[in-house]
């Protein structure tokens, strides 16, 4: 009986030690109410995280990591609650902006120069351009130039032509001499008749104090240039007025650009431009429009715009090519505003911009329509839309238009925002 009592005393001891345990792992394991509340916020203020790759912003996760596409860490784009924000405006984080190479610039007024770059090529002056003709029939017996580029001066004496005629001339202009008291309109006539064929009044001279008649003529050059085509060779037959050679003054030259159809409104006469040679590299020319060609080809729809220049050292030799400049002022936007040209968006007629909202810490940007004036060069003039002082996205517009396509605000592609689809439509699956 007495060993009964010990053993139930023993059990009882037992279950005691092990309810004590029991409670104070109870009192030490089991998390407390602040404690629970407090993950509780913290859980909650993670979900409101958004987490997107900066260079794939369609990229939006609950939590941070890896971009599934390129690797690169995720950043945070926008918060919920932080602040309040335009329902229509788009927010970035400045890890984000700066990850997307957004970069901004305040608007201001210019004075709008047009920068117009053309191409074109030497020319002979066509005022300077001669032909040397044959003022007698005859066979060419000889010639002294025989090869284009050659350079002849006035006086020349070019080659010689054997004329029949010219032999029955001078008969006559002897037998007319002889009689001249007698008949002075028969000598006349005779010493015209080779006036006309360009003999001088001291050949003609020559010829009656000699008594000698001259199988052939000279042919004399009537000016100074560049011999730019040979017509005849030695034995050809010609007529009077046959062309045998083409003579260039090239002491000046014309430079002659293409202009297109939409940058003639910028190009007036008496204009500066600046040039450069492609075949003489490190020298800068420069000239004046001296005339615009009124009517565009039909084919190229360019037209010729000329600037004549001086060439007394020979070295600006037509046919070689040329780059022009143009700064022309804009007429009719003398203090308007200019904005870089990538910061603009285009879709059809409408031409967006992105607003960066001032008093926030965040890059906060809201897209705005704008009316613009005309190209110049990188920039453009801005009639209608923006304020001076306003500050722009001027780089990485695209990436800002992207973010704010994903979070439903107005963008480049919906002025009005909403929601874009994923292209799945999970509401038409209630059926199956």
């Amino acid at each position: 009986m007495k060993r009964g009592i010990i053993f139930s005393n023993k059990y009882v001891n037992y279950s005691l030690l092990l309810i004590s345990g029991f409670f104070i792992g109870w009192l030490i394991f089991h998390p407390s109410n602040k404690t629970e509340l407090k993950h509780d916020h913290l859980t909650e203020t993670l979900q409101e995280t958004i987490w997107t790759c900066a260079m794939h912003p369609q990229i939006r996760m609950q939590q941070s990591g890896k971009c599934p596409i390129c690797g690169m860490d995720l950043i945070p784009l926008s918060r919920s609650g932080a602040d309040s924000l335009d329902p229509d405006a788009v927010r970035m984080t400045p890890e984000a902006a700066q990850l997307a190479n957004v970069l901004t610039s305040v608007v201001s007024k210019q004075t709008p120069v047009k920068e117009i770059r053309l191409y074109g090529k030497i020319q002979a002056d066509e005022r300077l351009l001669q032909n040397q003709v044959a003022h007698i029939p005859g066979r060419i017996e000889s010639l002294t130039v025989n090869f284009t580029g050659e350079s002849i001066v006035i006086g020349q004496t070019l080659g010689k032509i054997y004329s029949p005629e010219l032999i029955t001339a001078q008969q006559e202009l002897l037998e007319a001499f002889k009689t001249k008291e007698n008949q002075p309109d028969i000598y006349e006539a005779a010493k015209e008749r080779l006036r006309q064929w360009k003999l001088t009044d001291k050949q003609i001279t020559e010829i009656e104090v000699s008594g000698k008649i001259q199988n052939t003529v000279n042919i004399i050059s009537n000016t100074d240039g560049i011999v730019i085509s040979r017509r005849v060779n030695t034995g050809d037959y010609v007529s009077q007025g046959t062309v045998l050679f083409d003579i260039a003054d090239l002491s000046k030259v014309w430079i002659m650009f293409d202009a297109y159809e939409s940058d003639l409104q910028f190009l007036h006469e008496g204009e500066k431009i600046s040039f450069t040679i492609q075949a003489l590299p490190g020298n800068d020319y420069s000239g004046k429009i001296i005339f615009i060609d009124p009517v565009i080809d039909p084919v190229t729809r360019v037209a010729g715009v000329r600037v004549e220049a001086n060439n007394g050292s020979g070295k600006l030799k037509p046919g070689m090519f040329v780059t022009g400049i143009v700064s022309s002022s804009v007429e009719g936007y003398k203090s308007n505003l200019v904005i870089p040209r990538s910061s603009v968006l285009w879709t059809g007629k409408r031409s967006v911009v992105y607003v960066k909202q001032p008093g926030s810490g965040d890059p906060i940007f809201k897209m705005r329509e704008i009316e613009l004036g005309p190209l110049l060069g990188d920039s453009y003039i801005v009639k209608e839309g923006l304020m001076e002082g306003e500050e722009i996205v001027t780089r990485g517009t695209f990436s800002v238009d992207a973010a704010a396509q994903l979070e439903g605000k107005p963008s480049m592609m919906n002025s009005s925002g909403g929601v874009v689809s994923d292209g799945h439509d999970h509401g038409n699956m209630k059926g199956f």
